[in-house]
């Protein structure tokens, strides 16, 4: 399926000599980012999404996956296009410059992959502070929560932990997900307002979290093609319009 945001192929007519490149300026499509408590099943949540949008989902194994396994990671990138790649190093050399972005090589190359899925567009990115560095007007940031005691009760079911065992693996899991994200950008996932939404899976479900994902995807995927269309004022200047 093309995506609303996927730019129009220019037809070829004949040669026409060597032109530049048009530079990207944001990624070629919608991206959903999945942050997520600790046993909160953000991750069980994406892979449904992702099926609900028929999108690819890169998660926790396939991110690791991808930095280790150097052909399958040239597989992955011959399939990106050249401005795709061109956006994620213009990105990520913007976070390292105006968002303070500090990372060690090894972190550094996972990011950039990051930002090269999210180039390419329809990819849900589960962690990796994927939603902290993608641009807020073609990402879906979402932050499944659950109570503590749900969370505990799924890590010690699927771990098979005692119940102390397993609230002591929820901690230490938010906990080095919050260092990642403060060493990296200096951020704290505790913060709503860096969200788009905040998802209860305890009480939504898993199925009806996924779904309310995918209607937040549709939307802005609608309220996208409406500002493209031709001729049609900008939110902006609907605004300022009604200010007036």
């Amino acid at each position: 399926m093309t995506s609303p945001l996927e730019f129009a192929q220019v037809p070829m007519h004949g040669f026409r000599g060597d032109e530049p490149a048009a530079a990207l300026t944001r990624p070629r499509g919608l991206t959903v980012a999945i942050s997520r408590q600790a046993g909160a099943r953000g991750s069980t949540i994406a892979r449904k999404v992702a099926d609900i949008l028929a999108w690819q989902v890169f998660d926790h194994d396939t991110l690791d996956y991808l930095v280790q396994n150097d052909n399958a990671r040239a597989q992955l990138l011959a399939d990106v296009p050249a401005d795709a790649q061109r956006w994620a190093d213009a990105q990520l050399a913007h976070l390292q410059r105006d968002r303070n972005l500090s990372a060690d090589p090894d972190a550094l190359q996972l990011i950039r992959l990051v930002l090269t899925v999210a180039a390419r567009g329809s990819a849900v990115i589960v962690g990796r502070a994927a939603g902290f560095m993608l641009p807020a007007e073609t990402t879906i940031h979402v932050r499944v929560i659950a109570p503590a005691e749900a969370r505990i009760a799924y890590l010690a079911q699927e771990l098979r932990l005692t119940r102390p065992e397993a609230a002591e693996e929820v901690r230490a899991r938010d906990d080095r997900r919050a260092i990642f994200l403060d060493r990296t950008l200096a951020l704290d996932p505790s913060d709503p307002t860096a969200y788009d939404a905040v998802v209860n899976s305890t009480r939504l479900g898993l199925e009806g979290a996924a779904q309310f994902i995918g209607w937040a995807v549709r939307t802005k995927q609608m309220f996208t093609e409406i500002a493209e269309e031709p001729g049609r004022p900008s939110f902006t200047d609907l605004d300022e319009l009604a200010g007036a």
